[in-house]
């Protein structure tokens, strides 16, 4: 592709300016879903929620600023990696600072995995059934999460009107998705965050009720409350090392799908570049108390529609990241979305990350009855792990119960199982 301006080219101001308000507009909608999300699981009170999306916005804006000097060079969004969400939810019952540890610990891993150079062995242990496995895991062991938010929430309104609106929501932006094309397709999440909100808030007006958790204050710091122990469970790191080696297939994903657009000359560096800012971001985040980032591969869909890959325009967007993080007013006007609402976008993201699955299992345009014993055993194996009771969660073993009561876990180790063992080829 010809683009209008290639990645080390820079704009002129007022158009770097105006590319960087969009690049801000696409990232903040899903930062948001998914710090909401990732909020609620280590805070209850509104106040710490919204130290948490601080921290969360604070982090994310400088590991867009650090990649873009330092790590791959690109213009790619930098946002809360879903697959964490898993990590978090199966060590529930832990301390927050038993949690950020294993952060810590996940990213220090990619750091070192990418300054030994063992992304190569990586890669031929990761196949396309292998990944796609991965993509889909993760997907089904949120469906619990995403039911959760969409049936519960403050107010009196029944949960088949939920159910519906959620689906109601959902459908026109499949619909939306397939009719626009460029920029429009890029923020349409952000279009339906504002929309479905508006709507909910006319069906249930107490949504419209504002936290108060910002005290009015219109800046305010947020280095407190930091990870001032390091607490290990071998449970729950071992959790999180399965969890870091998906987030580092999410990572390489989107890093070589900008270097096949952008036909970067330097791609193997970038690659080695943008894992180690990744990781050290991930350490970062376990220190800051949050979940941590990752290289979302929505942005050649940016860079198609407007014909620029300068990595220069994405600067206004990580100085806007860092600059709204301190500022809980603004914080909390923008974060002040429904449950309803967050479960939807998840239900968008994940049918799409689905979608990107299966793709990746079909891309040598052959699928036989090995390929999908590979990816159908490790599926049923992590559902029913997921869908396990508590009570019988409760009876295994406290040290194993976040890996082997963790589905995502359980459904990444029976495809390495039978994709390199039963079924090897």
């Amino acid at each position: 592709m010809q683009f209008r301006y290639g990645i080390d080219e820079r704009p002129p101001l007022k158009e770097t300016l105006l590319y960087g308000l969009q690049w801000f507009a696409a990232a903040i909608p899903i930062l948001i879903v998914l710090g909401k999300i990732t909020g609620g699981f280590h805070f209850t009170d509104p106040a710490g929620q919204l130290l948490y999306l601080q921290k969360l916005i604070f982090v994310m804006g400088l590991a867009s600023a650090a990649q873009l000097l330092w790590g791959h060079g690109m213009p790619l969004i930098v946002g809360p990696s879903t697959v964490l969400i898993i990590g978090i939810l199966a060590a529930s019952g832990q301390a927050n600072d038993t949690i950020h540890t294993a952060i810590m610990g996940g990213g220090l891993l990619l750091a070192i995995i990418s300054m030994t150079g063992l992304l190569g062995h990586l890669k031929r242990i990761f196949t396309p059934c292998v990944v796609a496995v991965v993509l889909l895991l993760v997907a089904f062991t949120l469906t619990p999460t995403i039911l959760a938010l969409i049936v519960s929430g403050p107010g009196d309104t029944a949960p088949l009107t939920r159910i519906s609106f959620a689906f109601a929501l959902v459908l026109p932006m499949f619909g939306l998705h397939r009719v626009l094309t460029g920029i429009g397709k890029s923020t349409l999440i952000a279009g339906a965050v504002l929309a479905g909100s508006l709507l909910w808030f006319w069906v249930d007006p107490q949504g419209m009720e504002s936290s108060g958790a910002a005290g009015g204050a219109p800046l305010a710091g947020m280095f407190r409350n930091l990870t001032a122990s390091i607490r290990i469970d071998a449970g729950v790191m071992i959790s999180f090392l399965f969890c870091y080696i998906a987030l580092l297939v999410n990572d390489l994903g989107s890093i070589e799908s900008m270097n096949a657009l952008t036909k970067s000359e330097d791609g193997q560096r970038r690659v080695k570049r943008g894992v180690l800012v990744t990781g050290l971001s991930n350490v970062a985040s376990g220190l800051l108390g949050v979940i941590g980032p990752v290289n979302f591969s929505l942005s050649p869909g940016i860079i198609v529609a407007t014909g620029c890959a300068a990595r220069s325009a994405m600067f206004p967007a990580a100085a806007l990241l860092i600059i709204l993080s301190f500022s809980p007013a603004a914080i909390d006007v923008i974060s002040n979305i429904p449950a309803v609402v967050v479960g939807s976008m998840l239900i968008y993201i994940l049918s799409l990350q689905i979608s990107a699955a299966l793709i990746m299992a079909f891309e040598d345009g052959r699928f036989n009855l090995a390929d999908g014993v590979v990816i159908g055993l490790p599926l049923l194996m992590s559902l029913i792990i997921t869908y396990l009771p508590a009570q019988v969660l409760a009876t295994f073993p406290a040290t194993l119960r976040p890996v082997i009561g963790n589905g995502f876990i359980v459904g990444v180790a029976a495809a390495l199982l039978m994709e390199h063992g039963l079924y090897r080829r």
